[in-house]
């Protein structure tokens, strides 16, 4: 159906012949451009030296140039080579190929990755396309300044060669790092249809440097939005995950709002940003992740995923309750309809899905805090995780803090002090007054039993599967 209406509205004909940009190059001294060289990899120097020991060209391109003259340590330096793909693998001992639209090579240093590309040539009318245009594959290479015009953006298309410490600067790039402004390559219309994640790209550099959008950048992203759906959802689901952990992720979601592509496009931009219920919970979760981006910590896709998704969850875990079902078989059917809804739209992977019910599934067992219920409890697995999640409901509001409170010191305590908790009768966990809009929402489950509990194992068993109650009227 939606493919009809992209089909209707852009058409599948072949696009008229959009002349490529002209590519001007401007070589930049070390007094003109400012690099650090004690920011540069020392892996990236090496791979750049041995293939130019070789007789190839090699830079460092991309992101790492752009950041290196932002005067900032890249994560990842990118190399860029006249070498083909079989030429690089042959000077390194652990060198990879991998790569469908456009093969590259990884070359490995200890657990240090670097990712090698040959210079991609023009693009070619014959580069095999679907529909609405998009590039599927495109093997052709070519010379330095046909790359520099096939990057995306000005900022991302620069060359640095650490041997002669100098930068290549074929577009502009320089000049829009300096006015702070993320100006697309070429014409703006032919690169989104060419590779509509772009449009996705421009929303996470904007927010994630805090440049402009070029007008001529910005203006047909409204009107071309609806290309993303022609994407994989695989793709999709890689840019979303690059834009949630870049460090600026409510920044990203809110440009995303501001750009109009979240809405009808991405369910999980759908619940996140339409939702105000959920507002402070989101904005915490998102706080806390760009904390731990910056200092340096591993980011766990499945928490991240279960934080932006709790309230949906949340709203239909409480509508099956009110068609009669009980608390813990309610919670696994909302589960289930929210990781399905998620999972057509964004491939999310098992391993993912799995986190994310696990800490869902958590909550209510927080509740029970008698005899060895505890114990058993903090010997899951993902208990941690769901300590965290617990952390996160108390602070945004949506339960007592006394509960999350009590969980993580008796985490903390000995033995001894844990049997102290339990005798102590834990206080009334009943949530701060809200208005009756939110209660509705966010209004907790009471605390499974134990007939419950033993329920909830025997589920997990194969059985046959029972009928669901019909949907309440208010989730159809």
């Amino acid at each position: 159906m939606i493919k009809q209406l992209i089909k209707k509205i852009f058409g599948s004909p072949e696009p008229k012949p959009v002349k490529p940009a002209v590519a001007k190059l401007k070589t930049l001294t070390v007094k003109q451009h400012g690099i650090d060289p004690g920011l540069v990899s020392s892996n990236a120097v090496r791979v750049t030296h041995t293939l130019q020991q070789a007789g190839f060209k090699a830079f460092i391109v991309g992101g790492a140039v752009r950041d290196l003259l932002l005067g900032v340590k890249p994560k990842d330096f990118d190399i860029a080579t006249d070498a083909t793909p079989e030429q690089v693998k042959r000077l390194f001992r652990r060198a990879f190929i991998i790569g469908k639209r456009f093969q590259i090579v990884h070359v490995m240093f200890g657990s240090d990755l670097l990712e090698v590309t040959t210079f991609r040539g023009a693009a070619t009318d014959g580069a095999p396309k679907d529909e609405f245009g998009r590039v599927l594959r495109d093997n052709t290479f070519g010379e330095q300044p046909e790359d520099a015009t096939r990057r995306d953006f000005t900022i991302n298309a620069m060359y640095y060669d650490p041997a002669t410490q100098t930068v290549l600067d074929y577009h502009g790039g320089m000049a829009d790092i300096r006015k702070k402004t993320l100006r697309i390559i070429g014409q703006p219309e032919a690169r989104y249809r060419e590779d509509p994640v772009r449009m996705l790209r421009v929303v996470r550099f904007a927010a994630k440097l805090q440049f402009d959008i070029a007008p001529t950048t910005r203006a047909p992203i409204p009107v071309m939005a609806a290309l993303i759906d022609n994407v994989p959802t695989a793709r999709v689901f890689d840019e979303m995950l690059k834009l949630l952990t870049s460090g600026h992720a409510l920044a990203c979601l809110q440009q995303l709002r501001q750009e109009g592509l979240h809405h009808g496009l991405l369910p999980l931009l759908d619940v996140v940003l339409e939702q105000p219920l959920g507002a402070k919970f989101v904005t915490l979760a998102l706080n806390n992740t760009d904390e731990r981006v910056k200092q340096g910590k591993t980011v766990s896709p499945g928490f991240l995923f279960a934080s932006l998704l709790w309230h949906q969850v949340l709203a239909k875990w409480q509508a099956y309750e009110a068609a009669g079902e009980f608390p813990i078989p309610a919670l696994h059917l909302a589960a289930d309809d929210v990781l399905q809804t998620q999972t057509d739209s964004l491939a999310l992977q098992r391993r993912i899905g799995s986190d994310m019910r696990d800490i869902w599934a958590m909550q209510p067992r927080f509740d029970r805090r008698v005899g060895k219920t505890p114990y058993k409890l903090i010997e899951h697995p993902r208990f941690r995780a769901g300590l965290d999640f617990l952390v996160l409901r108390a602070a945004s509001g949506e339960i007592d803090q006394e509960i999350a409170t009590w969980w993580t010191e008796f985490l903390a305590s000995d033995n001894v002090g844990r049997e102290t908790l339990l005798a102590a009768k834990p206080r009334s966990t009943k949530k701060p007054a809200t208005s009756k809009a939110q209660d509705k929402v966010v209004n907790k489950a009471p605390a499974p039993s134990d007939a419950e509990e033993e329920a909830e194992t025997k589920a997990a068993a194969p059985r046959k599967r029972r009928r669901r109650p019909k949907k309440p009227a208010a989730m159809e």
